[in-house]
């Protein structure tokens, strides 16, 4: 099965010692150093650095938004708006300005950043394991179960995530934070399910694989103790891109109204009723736009970061 470009598995671990556990049957081989060594190497790689900080930064945006507003000279409530200072420029007292409703724009745009992340990590999270799963059954046994389970990807793969989200979307009545992450959710597990599929083809007639057998370890064991660590890696590599995707799409569909609707506040939302004027008040455009993608390009140089360190051949 094709996958993504860079997202290719890692070789396996050394798992060739045998602990004391395994020689009294109970299956389980020594850990292997793969983890450790791309741990190591990621602590000396500055992308991987900075993409962690900001990403962390944009974390605690979206966990804690007071943090970054109790310093803020202008009104740090989102819901307190007034006309008179509609689109009002940056200033010393409202850094970025005000929105066309005179809500303070600095204090929207670090509101926004909650929804995106949300959005992004917990479509991820739930897509890929839906993807973990069935990838792993459908790579380990093989036969009529890895038939339905690749047919049914290879359909589902036919629809564009953009137009079947827009699709569903506006075929629902209501388009709140949960609607939006459940479409996206639909949409979003294929690759993911065909990248641990061939990753578990791959590993599960392994040296390591064949001694765990030996030893009496029950199917789910080996899954989930000796494929599984050394099979994710491809999945995890494309999952943390594939956030800054999904943080961008979820932007897209708020710009072209199917998304969340008022009175959320996300960057998409903020894009759309700005862009229209984005000559006579440009800083409305900019800011939500400026900080959209930094967070986009930090997901995609963090996993960037994670492919040279969990590819052996990368090194």
């Amino acid at each position: 099965m094709s996958s993504e470009p860079g997202t290719q598995a890692p070789q396996p671990a050394d798992t060739g010692d045998v602990s004391a556990g395994a020689a009294t049957g109970g299956g389980e081989l020594r850990e292997a150093g793969l983890w450790k060594d791309a741990w190591r190497q990621l602590r000396r790689n500055p992308l991987f650095l900075a993409s962690s900080f900001t990403i962390a930064v944009f974390g605690l945006m979206a966990a804690f938004p007071r943090l970054f507003l109790w310093f803020y000279p202008g009104n740090s409530s989102p819901r307190s708006c007034s006309l008179s200072n509609s689109v009002g420029r940056p200033s010393a007292t409202a850094w970025f300005g005000f929105d066309l409703q005179g809500c303070d724009y600095y204090t929207q745009v670090v509101y926004g950043a909650k929804v995106s992340m949300i959005v992004g990590i917990a479509t991820v999270i739930v897509a890929g394991s839906i993807a973990v799963v069935f990838g792993s059954l459908a790579g380990y046994y093989g036969g009529n179960i890895d038939t339905l389970i690749s047919r049914i990807t290879d359909i589902w793969f036919g629809i564009p995530l953009i137009l079947g989200a827009i699709v569903f979307l506006n075929a629902i009545g209501e388009r709140g934070l949960f609607q939006v992450t459940l479409v996206l959710v639909a949409f979003s597990w294929m690759t993911m399910l065909r990248l641990m599929r061939s990753a578990t083809i791959e590993k599960r007639d392994a040296d390591f694989v064949d001694a765990a057998r030996a030893l009496g370890a029950s199917t789910s064991r080996i899954i989930i103790k000796h494929i599984l660590p050394n099979a994710i890696a491809p999945v995890i590599v494309y999952g943390t891109i594939f956030v800054g995707i999904v943080i961008s799409v979820e932007a897209t569909l708020s710009f072209l109204g199917v998304g969340l609707q008022l009175p959320a506040i996300t960057w998409g939302l903020m894009i759309n009723s700005s862009f229209r004027r984005i000559l006579q008040v440009p800083h409305l455009l900019i800011f939500p736009g400026v900080f959209l993608s930094i967070v986009v390009l930090a997901f995609i140089v963090m996993g960037d970061a994670l492919r040279d360190a969990l590819d052996p051949r990368l090194r």
